[in-house]
């Protein structure tokens, strides 16, 4: 039996959220369990449905989509959620990163590339196209001071080596290239690095990785 993905949809526009219910639910594998107008009701559907992914909206009434996203990767681990931007807030995309989210889209996505996000998010990956990387990361992480990351001690040379390659938007295939490894070791590795700097997911080591300035806009 197929495992179904439950959705949680976020936007301040009722007719949005409707034509989002409509593309997942005639989509199998996926099913609408609820829909926010805000950012607190969001918060609160979030930890009374507990649904696998959440399509947050960032400009929202009453709390915004990066609060909402923050209360909830902070009090539900296992929740993903997917921010929802458009081009002239591109600010937004390292905020809400680093709030937790898995990850974001464009709102003038394909369908079919929306589906897929939330089925990629679904598994515990993170959506980080590697163009996508390497221009709004590199760009907005270089605004906050650099801080200590927890765990970083402990990370050996060789996955420094990846966390580095990650936050500079390589796949695991080019990392496996570049540093010449196997596909299967280059995954051990990030698996090691999720453990010790207690990651959710690639999303997180990115933001691991320019917070410590392991990585800054000018090493990329």
């Amino acid at each position: 039996m197929t495992e179904t993905t439950r959705v949680l949809i976020v936007d301040d526009q009722a007719l949005l959220r409707g034509s989002f219910r409509v593309l997942l639910e005639t989509e199998p594998g996926l099913t609408v369990v609820g829909e926010a107008g805000t950012g607190t009701e969001a918060v609160a559907l979030a930890a009374e449905l507990a649904p696998d992914v959440v399509l947050m909206d960032v400009r929202m009434p009453e709390l915004d989509g990066l609060e909402a996203t923050r209360r909830i990767c902070a009090d539900l681990p296992d929740v993903r959620v997917l921010i929802l931007t458009t081009f002239d807030l591109d600010e937004y995309v390292y905020a809400g990163l680093r709030a937790g989210a898995s990850g974001f889209l464009l709102k003038d996505t394909p369908p079919a590339d929306l589906l897929n996000a939330i089925r990629v998010i679904a598994a515990g990956d993170a959506l980080l196209a590697p163009s996508v990387t390497r221009r709004l990361i590199s760009t907005f992480a270089s605004q906050p001071p650099a801080t200590a990351v927890r765990g970083l001690e402990a990370v050996t040379d060789r996955e420094r080596e990846v966390l580095t390659l990650i936050a500079r938007g390589l796949s695991n295939a080019e990392i496996a290239d570049h540093l010449y490894l196997s596909a299967a070791t280059v995954k051990t590795h990030i698996g090691q690095l999720l453990r010790k700097l207690a990651a959710r997911d690639r999303a997180q080591l990115v933001i691991a990785a320019y917070e410590s300035r392991l990585v800054t806009p000018s090493s990329r």
